[in-house]
């Protein structure tokens, strides 16, 4: 009779235990699809996007032609396909040895199905058809190439975004105004650098 009781006792016991694993298990199953669908919103890439040059290679000397001892011509930049969920892409130049971080080169709404941006495009005025091109530190649209000061090799970061969108910022928008913009929705991104250095004192 005592074991039958003891047997009975546990009977509910062990149904409680069992449901409350259960409902941790599913909160915590939860919790991590939860994380991974907020991961590219708050614009942690989860992918890196290829990034090449037929002007120069990464890591290596830009040539003159694409700098202000040359005709300043913007270089030739290809990337791959964006991840599923594409629906533009954005590209960043940036000197960071600069004194203060030194923007060259602004492009968003590139559409999707575009993968390069051909030498001159800026220059000469032929972007890919919707594509925009914000303001440079140079105060001006458009690219603006190397141009240090003479003395160390300055680096040069030609950054590539995938976005999940179309940004609604006008031609002329400022590097802040294409970061907020672009805040949240990054899919992807890839980069390559280069450098240039100006002789002399």
């Amino acid at each position: 009779m005592k074991l039958e009781m003891n047997k009975i006792d546990r009977g509910p016991r062990l149904k409680r235990i069992f449901t409350f694993a259960i409902v941790l298990f599913s909160c915590l199953l939860a919790s991590v699809l939860l994380w991974q669908r907020s991961e590219p919103a708050h614009g942690q890439a989860r992918a890196s996007l290829g990034v090449r040059s037929s002007s120069f290679s990464n890591g290596r000397s830009i040539p003159g032609r694409y700098t202000c001892d040359g005709a300043n011509l913007s270089p030739h930049l290809a990337w791959q396909f964006g991840p599923y969920g594409t629906r533009s892409f954005a590209l960043e130049m940036d000197d960071p040895d600069a004194p203060t971080d030194f923007t060259h080169w602004l492009v968003y709404n590139i559409p999707p199905s575009v993968r390069e941006l051909t030498e001159s495009a800026s220059t000469q005025r032929s972007m890919p058809q919707g594509a925009a091109e914000g303001r440079n530190d140079f105060g001006r649209s458009g690219y603006g190439g190397p141009c240090p000061p003479r003395g160390n090799p300055h680096h040069y970061f030609f950054r590539v975004y995938a976005l999940d969108l179309l940004l609604d910022l006008p031609p002329g928008a400022t590097r802040k105004q294409l970061d907020a913009a672009m805040d949240r929705h990054i899919l992807s991104q890839g980069q390559i650098v280069g450098t240039y250095q100006r002789m002399g004192q």
